[in-house]
């Protein structure tokens, strides 16, 4: 149903956009009148109702928020907020003539009468559709949208001052740390012992292959272990900035080399492995703003627990527990990103993959308790079970990494939250990667990223 609602949104607002442009009368706006009806007809065959919502700058449907559309259709939807909707319902019955008058009546000049929107409508015989503000959408649904648009922004805020402390630090100019350390603090605030949705919010936003997100995601990864590790909040917030510049280096080398789809030539890696010098030497430039952490962690992030791995060091000393809780945070979501040089790793085959490295490149007992935080199907994983269900992964179990707090939702007549801890009958069979076969499943999470 949800591509349904895309497609019929892109078509309602081509036929905006060419009444606006072309006027009505045109056959350009006839043409797209004629083909965003038939839109409407088939999509309100299978519902009674379909419903709208702008919730800032952001269109939403149930309780999905369509981010991509919204940035394709940003002009149409500040011109409606112009005119005071922000909520369109389109009930089945909706006649062509209806559709074309609600067109030509909100791509006219905007109406400053006393009369409410829908009684102008209704004046305009408009009986199927109803447009208002979004205060009554929904039940309760304009405030979570909002609260995941709030988390969203929170996220990207935090990206845009991450990217500018970067920045700075690679041109080697002052990096305004009260400014980074408030965009910390606001992450280590939304870090809940028991619901991380900014921990989620990162797990969801892997569409992106920036090495300014992985920085940031690792960042927040490390917050939320070391706060569940028992580290104060300052503590938390100090391991935070060392992760978050602990890839500082990385952005020396050329991209070319970051990217390569083929095998390192032994210069391009030993370009790489030269990052961790690199970025010390950079680091130790802010110690005064900063600290000393993360010149420490961008130093040893690679040394590995076993000093098996660089830079060589001409003395046997233990990594700082700091570097071997980044060291963790970094390969997991590594290779938990999508990459062009890799493929795509399920959660389980991430798990086992670090396991293997256990007690060498990681240490052994942090390992396990990073895992029994994370868990192996994290938050947001959408599964097949063994009894040929889909689920969406809701909660990790610290008591069986493997059997996690799930909600069934598919088929849709089962939809029901489990508990897999105890309902030894069940197990996840595999992951559902949702830029493939989880793909068709994605319009019926209710609400992923709550």
């Amino acid at each position: 149903m949800l591509d349904k609602v895309k497609e019929l949104l892109r078509e309602l607002f081509t036929c905006l956009q060419s009444a606006k442009m072309y006027g009505t009368e045109h056959v350009l706006f006839k043409k797209a009148l004629d083909r965003s009806y038939l839109v409407f007809q088939d999509a309100l065959s299978s519902q009674n109702e379909i419903v709208i919502g702008i919730v800032g700058e952001e269109l939403a449907f149930g309780k999905e928020i369509l981010f991509d559309l919204s940035k394709l259709l940003n002009p149409s939807i500040i011109y409606l907020k112009e005119r005071n909707i922000e909520r369109l319902a389109f009930y089945r019955g909706l006649a062509k003539d209806e559709l074309e008058k609600f067109i030509i009546f909100i791509s006219g000049k905007k109406d400053d009468s006393s009369l409410a929107l829908q009684e102008q409508l209704s004046l305009l015989g408009i009986r199927n559709i109803d447009v208002g503000k979004l205060k009554a959408y929904g039940n309760g649904l304009a405030k979570q949208a909002q609260e995941s648009i709030k988390k969203l922004s929170l996220y990207d805020d935090s990206a845009r001052d991450v990217s500018l402390a970067l920045d700075n630090a690679l041109n080697a100019e002052k990096i305004d740390h009260l400014t980074l350390k408030s965009s910390i603090n606001n992450i280590v605030e939304n870090l809940n012992n028991k619901d991380s949705d900014i921990l989620k919010l990162a797990t969801l936003k892997r569409y992106s292959l920036e090495t300014y997100t992985h920085m940031l995601n690792v960042s927040i990864i490390a917050m939320h272990f070391s706060s569940r590790l028992g580290f104060d909040k300052e503590e938390v917030l100090n391991i935070g900035i060392a992760a978050l510049f602990h890839d500082i280096g990385k952005l020396y080398i050329s991209r070319k080399v970051l990217n390569k789809k083929d095998k390192l030539i032994e210069q391009e890696f030993n370009q790489i492995k030269s990052h961790t010098l690199l970025g010390a030497e950079m680091m130790l430039k802010y110690v005064d703003s900063l600290g000393q952490l993360p010149v420490v962690v961008t130093f040893e992030h690679h040394l590995k627990y076993d000093l098996s791995g660089y830079p060589r060091i001409a003395f046997a000393k233990k990594p700082h527990i700091v570097s071997l809780i980044v060291s963790i945070c970094d390969v997991y979501d590594a290779l938990s990103q999508r990459r062009v040089y890799k493929q795509d790793y399920s959660p389980d085959l991430v798990y086992n993959i670090m396991n293997k490295d256990k007690g060498s490149a990681f240490e052994p007992e942090l390992l396990d308790r990073f895992f029994r935080i994370i868990g192996v199907w994290p938050p947001g994983a959408i599964v097949s079970l063994d009894n040929g269900m889909v689920a969406l992964v809701r909660q990790e179990n610290e008591s069986d990494i493997f059997r996690p707090k799930i909600e069934i939702i598919a088929p849709q007549q089962d939809r029901g939250l489990i508990d897999l801890s105890e309902r030894k009958d069940l197990k996840i069979q595999r992951y559902l990667d949702p830029w493939k076969e989880g793909k068709e499943y994605l319009s019926l999470i209710d609400n992923i990223i709550r």
